[in-house]
């Protein structure tokens, strides 16, 4: 549960510039309007970033992981110490759904994607609102960079 593979090859370049894991740290703050993650520590090795902390909820554990992940040079990320409320309450991990997380495709749309994932191409701003902090824009994708797949309500 705690694992997340990314191409290392994509996203934002951050490393190599001083204080790797200072810098995804300062990412992941810098991309919430308050901090959503309590006692926040990040821990870089390679191309391998570790998190540990309490999220605000799933969600926010969700896109803690993403933002470290779509870094240029981060493979992995290891969230088995970045929790939630919801986390630490369950009696069964299995009980905590997996994240579902998509890597862009050369050619893919927010709306081809929907579809595939929701058979309804129009339901694409809800895959925009659950990654505010890593899509921008919603006509700007680009292929490698990993998004998260909310669960339908």
């Amino acid at each position: 549960m705690g694992m997340f593979s990314f191409l290392s090859d994509a996203g934002k370049k951050l490393l190599g510039h001083g204080n790797n894991a200072a810098a995804i740290k300062k990412e992941i703050e810098d991309s919430f309007t308050k901090l959503p993650v309590a006692g926040l520590v990040v821990a870089v090795d390679d191309d391998t970033v570790t998190l540990a902390g309490v999220a605000n909820d799933i969600a926010t554990r969700e896109k803690a992981i993403l933002i470290a992940g779509n870094v240029e040079g981060v493979a992995n990320v290891n969230a088995d110490e970045l929790v939630s409320p919801e986390i630490i309450a369950a009696t069964n991990a299995r009980d905590i759904p997996e994240p579902v997380f998509y890597t862009i495709e050369k050619g893919d749309t927010l709306w081809a994607i929907s579809t595939d994932f929701y058979k309804d191409g129009a339901k694409y701003p809800l895959i925009v609102e659950a990654n505010l902090e890593v899509i921008k824009d919603a006509d700007k994708i680009y292929p490698g960079q990993s998004i998260r797949i909310p669960v339908l309500a």
